[in-house]
């Protein structure tokens, strides 16, 4: 009878880890400034698998507001309470960065849906236990940058967010057309939650660029456009990829016409050539999103966070092979498992990360696009 005993602990222990719960922490900006972006994201949850990985699991869903010392109560309860395996998010850059030093001290991997190089470079120290889906700001700016040159661009002055989103585009936009020998004429700053911006406007105006872009996202990058267009600028304007969705469309309105946008695949999934790698995996997820009742139409972000379920579902199939969801063992295993991400093509381009590469996108998940009668167009 013990051996007997003994046997049915030994089978029940041995099955165990395919029956343990992955907890996944998910913290998105669905209200405050940045609510454009987060919104999308918090209606993806409802689509998202209810298995990753042949494992069961149960996903945590936290709202920071857009606020950065909210995001951190959110990833300490998630944590330490919660206790999950995971965190995805959060979807800002300077509330990723916040997160930094919680996922490191409790040996958490953190996927953010944030756009900044910030979070993930370099990948050592706490930024191991830190990946991310979103283009990177550098990574965004070359196209930019080559769409300038081919339009034969001259000047440019720069606006943006006055926080690290801000700052690190215009650090990399700034050291990149100059070196490409285009004058940079004007740079001003302003917050998320300004309700003008005419002042920083007027001193750009007055230089007369060829060009400005705006290093903002969600609808708070509408203002500056909506003020020069109050000025008559006739200039070409860019923004980032953080604008991507239909929401910048209905808060900018006719003062984005002809706005050229650097953005993932996903945006013009149906008019990519049949090759690309994103295309099918794109608008599998936009028939995914857009059957949510009132999600509208498809967005760039929401694609983020569908992307990281992606990537966790063949890392989670890895980490489990080695340990126990739920225990520290199990959490190292998947932080190696994420960094070993090989070939998984998503809505935004094809993942292959590294253990010196924690985006590890290509040229692939890039295209320009341009507003063109309140839609996106692909720029051929």
């Amino acid at each position: 009878m013990n051996k007997l005993i003994i046997a049915v602990v030994a089978v029940a222990s041995w099955v165990a880890p395919a029956l343990a719960e992955v907890r996944i922490g998910i913290i998105v900006s669905a209200t405050g400034p940045a609510a454009s972006v987060g919104v999308t994201q918090q209606r993806t949850v409802s689509i998202l698998p209810q298995k990753l990985g042949g494992q069961d699991v149960r996903y945590i869903l936290m709202d920071d507001a857009s606020d950065t010392s909210t995001s951190v109560t959110a990833a300490r309860k998630l944590t330490t309470e919660d206790r999950v395996d995971a965190i995805v998010g959060p979807s800002l850059t300077p509330n990723s960065l916040a997160l930094l030093d919680i996922v490191a001290d409790t040996k958490t991997p953190m996927i953010s849906l944030a756009g900044s190089a910030l979070i993930v470079e370099p990948p050592v120290d706490r930024r191991r236990w830190v990946f991310k889906t979103p283009q990177s700001d550098a990574q965004m700016a070359w196209i930019v940058l080559d769409h300038m040159k081919r339009r034969n661009i001259k000047s440019l002055a720069l606006i943006g967010f006055n926080d690290a989103y801000g700052e690190g585009w215009i650090k990399v936009m700034t050291t990149l057309v100059e070196a490409a020998g285009i004058k940079v004429v004007g740079s001003e700053r302003y917050q998320r939650t300004d309700s003008s911006v005419i002042g920083q406007i007027l001193k750009i105006v007055s230089q007369n660029p060829d060009a400005i872009f705006i290093a903002a996202s969600g609808t708070p990058a509408a203002l500056p456009q909506t003020t020069l267009a109050e000025r008559g600028y006739k200039g070409v304007i860019y923004q980032t990829h953080g604008v991507a969705n239909n929401d910048f469309l209905r808060v900018g309105g006719k003062a984005l016409e002809g706005t050229f946008v650097p953005a993932g695949p996903v945006l013009v999934a149906e008019q990519l050539p049949n090759s690309h790698p994103a295309k099918a995996a794109g608008l599998d997820f936009v028939r995914r999103y857009e059957a949510i009742p009132g999600a509208g139409a498809r967005s760039t972000f929401a694609a983020y966070l569908w992307d990281a379920q992606l990537i966790l579902d063949k890392a989670i199939a890895a980490a489990a092979e080695k340990a126990q969801p739920g225990t520290e063992a199990f959490r190292i295993a998947l932080r190696d498992a994420i960094a070993a991400t090989k070939d998984v093509a998503g809505p935004n381009g094809v993942y292959n990360m590294s253990a010196t590469d924690h985006l590890g996108l290509d040229e692939r998940s890039r295209v320009m696009t341009r507003i063109v009668n309140g839609s996106w167009q692909l720029v051929q």
